[in-house]
């Protein structure tokens, strides 16, 4: 589950569809609560071997910490150091599964990390190895322990690699690749790893997968966002198995009741919250929090040369710098967090990422306006009690609890995901959704290792490739770089999306030329738009990149009352509710126009 945006708006006219279908059919064999990655990956591989699942999100999907990590598919390279290899390796095996099966969205990540010494840190590595703590003052990991953690993270990834194997340089050929880098480095390694720009819309095309199996037969796959859990009871004696959850549309405050035999808890942070409102509290999560900043700069953008750049801070936190587009992501810190209050990027935080940019790349000049967008989220953490937040385990685990069949904690049995990163959501789907097949006594029928996922079907696998679709796909009004910003945004569900454009009339925008009437049309139509909001900051990235302007939030709004039936009222709602989480949750100040 996200965060919740800090203003609801009026309800839309008319039922929305997704409502509707569980309203319709009112009982599943698994509910699933939460729509982050890890929740929909759930669904998209439940509905897959042909089961009845339903799934529900009380604010937008990947609204949460899905929406709000650091774009990165990776290993996790300092994993190393905790002792983590199982999460390693399983981390290196799906990253590699990742850029095969979903190249729309994940892509190489060449990553340099500049070294200042050779052996410190060698004596304190141990000590943080057995205690997972910080010995005193940080002791920066030299040359010899980078190459070593790297020499593993090559063998873990020797199967099956996709990427090349590490490399080093000293300072002088470091400096001739990335000659803005501190000139007081002594090495330099490089390695890949991967990114995921646009992880909303990777999220929801995981989601389509597990609708679309449920449309073609497979199973009844049917999920909502917008949709709160408000509390559950035993469904004996009330004509239900299981247990009967109380569902309210967070856009029109209606309720309803929803059974279901199997409940699976992937709220992520809000887990124990959750199992709170189900009656059974528990004391699993210790969630950290995690900010970020995306800076509209050209000179660091070309700095980078197209590379993250990730490497330990003085505190001895790591940290990283890399492009994202035409624009440079830098994050990410890690401290605990408090579920009652907003998760937002602090101006010390900003500080902090300001001193961490100038610590690698000091002759740059950085200033706060160059900030185009923050964010902010809580890692669903397991509870970690006196360990440091850098040291608490990146991996999952999955807690069950029976139903009694009485009382307050109902008679479904509910299974609880603790922790679960981006990397491995698709293993830790499968994973979950096996336990949970086994608790219906079935047996999976397929396998998502090698399935691609939505828009990665078909994708074009070279620059070549690439250039000949945009070309064969190209119409009268639709430009190459118009056509190349929709198989951006959905893979080759853009043939989809073009369909739908050339049925009729359209035009671009006149505040962007990166979105048209009909594509406006489309996304109300097929990707349960609630807000304005979700349009700007999960349907496209033209929140994260600083584009929105009063102008854009007008027109979205104008095009968007048609399809969702906002009358002038509810119109003037969305957009002050827009502006107000663009400012609260990302630092964003848009005036909006009279209209």
């Amino acid at each position: 589950m996200g965060q919740k945006d800090s203003a609801r708006n009026q309800a839309p006219a008319g039922e929305r569809a997704s409502v509707e279908k569980l309203r319709k059919r009112p009982h599943a064999q698994v509910l699933i609560i939460g729509g982050g990655i890890n929740g929909v990956g759930t669904f998209r591989d439940l509905a897959l071997q042909g089961i009845d699942v339903a799934l529900v999100e009380r604010g937008d999907y990947c609204q949460g910490a899905s929406g709000a990590s650091s774009h990165m598919i990776h290993g996790g390279i300092r994993y190393l150091e905790n002792g983590e290899f199982r999460l390693v390796r399983e981390s290196v095996v799906e990253r590699n599964r990742l850029l095969r099966i979903a190249p729309h969205y994940v892509k190489p990540l060449q990553t340099t990390i500049p070294i200042f010494s050779t052996f410190s840190g060698v004596l304190a590595a141990p000590l943080r190895f057995l205690t997972h703590k910080q010995q005193g003052a940080p002791k920066e990991r030299g040359a010899f322990l980078i190459k070593l953690g790297l020499s593993l993270y090559d063998f873990f990834s020797r199967d099956g690699g996709t990427v090349p194997r590490h490399e080093f340089r000293g300072r002088k050929r470091a400096l001739a690749e990335l000659p803005r880098l501190h000139p007081g480095i002594k090495y330099a390694a490089t390695y890949f790893d991967a990114s995921v720009h646009n992880p909303e819309r990777l999220t929801l095309d995981v989601l389509q997968d597990g609708e679309k199996a449920g449309a073609a037969g497979a199973s009844d796959a049917r999920a909502s966002n917008y949709l709160a859990l408000v509390a559950v009871r035993d469904g004996a004696g009330a004509g239900h198995t299981g247990s009967v959850v109380e569902l309210r549309d967070e856009l029109t405050g209606e309720l309803f009741d929803f059974s279901a035999d199997v409940i699976v808890n992937t709220t992520g942070a809000w887990v124990d919250l959750t199992n709170e409102k189900m009656g059974a509290p528990s004391a699993f999560m210790g969630g950290t929090k995690g900010s970020h900043i995306v800076l509209d700069h050209p000179e660091l953008l070309a700095a980078c040369n197209g590379r993250e750049i990730f490497f330990e801070h003085t505190d001895g936190r790591i940290v990283l710098i890399y492009p994202m587009g035409d624009r440079v992501l830098v994050g990410t810190t890690d401290v605990d967090a408090d579920l009652a209050e907003d998760a937002v990027c602090t101006g010390a935080e900003i500080d902090y990422f300001l001193e961490l940019i100038g610590h690698v790349f000091p002759d740059i000049t950085l200033d706060r306006e160059q900030i185009v967008y923050t964010f902010s989220g809580v890692r669903p953490l397991p509870r970690h009690d006196a360990t440091q937040p850098g040291f608490v385990s990146r991996d999952y685990r999955i807690e069950r609890r029976a139903g009694s069949g009485s009382g307050n904690d109902g008679g479904a049995v509910v299974f609880s995901l603790v922790g679960g990163k981006w990397t491995t959501f698709r293993a830790l789907a499968e994973h979950l959704s096996t336990n949970v097949l086994n608790e219906l006594g079935l047996v999976r029928k397929v396998s998502t290792a090698k399935l691609a996922i939505g828009g990665g079907a078909g994708f074009p696998g070279t620059g070549d490739a690439v250039q000949r679709w945009i070309k064969a796909h190209m119409a009268a009004g639709r430009d190459a770089d118009r056509t190349a910003g929709l198989l951006t945004r959905y893979g080759t569900r853009a043939e989809e999306v073009i369909s739908f454009l050339d049925r009729a009339p359209d035009r671009l925008l006149h505040s962007t030329r990166e979105l048209s009437v009909r594509e406006l049309e489309f996304m109300a139509r097929n990707e349960q738009i609630g807000h304005l909001a979700d349009i700007l900051i999960r349907r496209t990235s033209l929140a994260f990149r600083g584009l929105v302007t009063g102008e854009l939030l007008n027109e979205v709004a104008d095009v968007l009352s048609g399809p969702l039936g906002w009358d002038a009222a509810t119109r003037s709602a969305e957009i002050s509710h827009a502006q107000e989480v663009l400012k609260r949750f990302h630092g964003v100040q848009v005036h909006s126009l009279v209209s």
